[in-house]
């Protein structure tokens, strides 16, 4: 009697401090704004203030707690449906796949105003697609990274649409990062039946969803119809999270941090947890929403890049956890049984590389140049000069040095996934180069590498120092990859809108393009090539010996730790210069490393040269197209990237 009476009383205390500190929240939200206002305002008789509190500030505070308690308790139940703690609508791609069908139906049907429906065919696509992918394990860290990577890969779609239909899709952008602007009451008429009805009815199924805790045999013991409730759990997550986003877009972390938060307060029983997850995912949002205002009170800050930034230590925070369980040192680089000569393939791919390279330099304006206008000296006027020739030199350099990058993380953590786009250093780089950029815009270019450098290497600092208990196993350390990129774009996302950067531009930028290459950009990445791959090559023996265990690689007179230390920061050098001249481009490092060992072996002095020449070409292929493709629309090349790059990780994770 007296453990139950203690249970209530906690149970009590909780949802009075949360209700409180939700008040004052509500309180503090109101009063901000353009306008001043002050708490008594809130009580004062009717006038043109009351009416903007009414007309525009109360319904995004009650969109704000509405949408808050969906989202958490949608991550309360797909936890439960999984039996994964890292499972919520953001990491498994739902809010992603939801995203971007309603961006497919706003530019495609027009006509059509049926956002939600939109809105749950993405998610329930999205879902479809992480339980297929995941295994049948559905071990709980594989799950949530494949549903990461189905977001990295829906994101680039999603970008690819926005940037090909800038005009119709201009009013997207704030949306899309998470906003709770209301000009209405639409908003607030939408979403109440849903948290309404679908909480009642989570709520009552409070009992069943205790029993899945017990394990499947259990459950069916005492009665449970297991498929029924698993497929009632999976509709009613994705319900909640498609009005959420069709309302507010897509808001991340809410749903991973409120049952989180619950069950610490020691809440037990699915029905009190969705009571007590749906006041403290509003308490988050509302805070977070509060927050971003603060920040930025004259422009308006999307609240999704607000949860991202305060949520994704929580998730590095549950990666280190189930890292800590997945200790591996056994990790090998697989390569082809059959390899080819080295110098052959060398030469080969050097004459593709050319090959593409006068394909793309020859293209300009929506026509070729033919070999006898090169000839004529077509290819040598001013126009090819300043702007074809810079951009495809850089797209090869930067290519090469991303996918020199890839090989030594690879090689460094004997990880597959090793790619500076997987574990933090695109993302970091990109934080850092724009923090400077916006904070100091007086400062010289020299500046933006350097802050690029120490963002790279701060994000890189925390992914291995995280994961190192585990010997830097991939699937975890590409997990803390994860969130620690998001923990960055959260941060570029706050700044691009701090900074009132244009929708296009930021755009662009984040997915990483060589439209901007100058000869300057030549100049700085042939003085990095011709430093770092000289004296990589004279490491090559060493870094062949770290393929071994450490005991293995010590007892053969090998640094381990010097030889880590320095391959990493060769990596981190590389993958901050590249963000700083060209934004975001991944998956290169990733691709061009396993493309090679493919065809020559393991062996890093072969690895290097062949990985740098495939690196380079698919990079200036990714450029031509991406001008070729929608001409005269110009995508950029890193989103082309990502969709073969995205795509490509998940079939390695079936592999390890």
């Amino acid at each position: 009697m007296s453990a139950m009476k203690y249970k209530k009383n906690k149970s009590a205390l909780s949802f009075l401090l949360g209700s409180l500190i939700l008040i004052g929240l509500s309180v503090m939200h109101l009063v901000q704004g353009q306008a001043d206002l002050s708490i008594g305002d809130l009580f004062s008789s009717w006038d043109q203030r009351t009416e903007a509190i009414m007309g525009v500030r109360f319904p995004r505070l009650m969109v704000g707690i509405l949408a808050g308690g969906c989202l958490a308790m949608a991550g309360l139940v797909l936890q439960t449906m999984t039996k994964n703690p890292l499972a919520s609508a953001g990491t498994l791609g739902i809010n992603a796949g939801a995203y971007l069908f309603v961006v497919i139906g706003t530019l495609f049907f027009p006509g059509v105003n049926a956002s939600f429906l939109f809105s749950f065919l993405g998610a329930c696509f999205a879902a479809f697609l992480v339980f297929m992918l995941a295994g049948k394990t559905m071990s709980p860290v594989r799950i949530v990274l494949t549903g990461m990577i189905i977001t990295l890969l829906f994101g680039a779609l999603t970008s690819s649409l926005q940037l090909m239909y800038e005009q119709e899709s201009n009013g997207l952008f704030l949306w899309g990062a998470g906003t709770l602007m209301q000009n209405d009451w639409s908003g607030v008429a939408f979403i109440w039946p849903f948290a309404l009805f679908l909480g009642l009815l989570a709520i009552l199924s409070g009992k069943k969803f205790d029993l899945i805790h017990l394990g499947d045999e259990a459950a069916k013991g005492l009665g449970l119809p297991l498929r029924f409730v698993k497929t009632w759990g999976w509709a009613l997550g994705i319900l909640l999270a498609s009005a959420t986003v069709s309302v507010v877009g897509p808001i991340g972390f809410i749903g991973l941090m409120a049952p989180h938060l619950v069950r610490l307060m020691g809440i037990r029983g699915h029905r009190l947890q969705f009571v007590h997850t749906f006041m403290w995912g509003a308490v988050i949002l509302i805070a977070a929403d509060v927050l971003s205002r603060l920040i930025s009170p004259n422009s308006e800050l999307p609240v999704g890049a607000m949860t991202a930034f305060i949520g994704s230590p929580w998730l590095m925070y549950l990666a280190y956890k189930a890292a800590r369980k997945m200790r591996s040192d056994k990790q090998k680089l697989t390569s082809s049984k059959k390899t080819l000569n080295p110098i052959v393939v060398t030469i080969s791919l050097i004459g593709v590389s050319l090959v593409v390279a006068y394909v793309s330099i020859s293209f300009g304006g929506g026509q070729f140049t033919s070999i006898q206008e090169m000839f004529a000296g077509k290819l040598v006027d001013q126009v090819t000069i300043q702007f074809r020739w810079p951009r495809v030199l850089v797209s090869f350099l930067v290519g090469a040095l991303l996918a020199l990058c890839g090989a030594l993380l690879q090689n460094v953590l004997k990880n597959p996934l090793g790619d500076p786009s997987i574990i933090g250093i695109t993302s970091g780089g990109g934080a850092g180069a724009l923090l400077i950029l916006v904070v100091f815009p007086s400062l010289p270019y020299i500046f933006l590498p350097i802050g690029a450098v120490i963002g790279s290497i701060m994000a890189v600092l925390i992914v291995i120092l995280a994961t190192k208990r585990s010997g830097f196993e991939p699937i975890s350390l590409a997990l803390m990859g994860v969130a620690v990129s998001a923990m960055a774009s959260g941060v570029i996302q706050i700044l691009t809108v701090k900074a009132s950067l244009s929708v296009s531009p930021a755009l662009v930028w984040l997915a990483g393009s060589t439209y901007r290459s100058t000869w300057d950009n030549v100049v700085w990445l042939l003085v990095m090539l011709v430093i770092l791959v000289p004296f990589t090559l004279s490491l090559s023996k060493h870094l062949n010996v770290l393929a071994f265990s450490n005991e293995v690689s010590i007892s053969l007179g090998s640094k381990v730790k010097l030889l880590r230390i320095t391959s990493i920061v060769i990596a981190v050098l590389i993958g901050a210069v590249c963000v700083s001249i060209v934004g975001a481009i991944g998956f290169i490092g990733l691709l061009a490393p396993h493309a090679a060992r493919a065809l020559v072996g393991s062996a890093f002095q072969r690895v290097i040269p062949v990985s740098m020449m495939i690196g380079g070409t698919l990079l200036i292929i990714a450029d031509f197209l991406s001008r070729y493709i929608l001409y005269p629309t110009e995508i950029p090349s890193g989103l082309l990237v990502a969709l073969v790059g995205a795509p490509y990780i998940l079939y390695v994770m079936r592999k390890l």
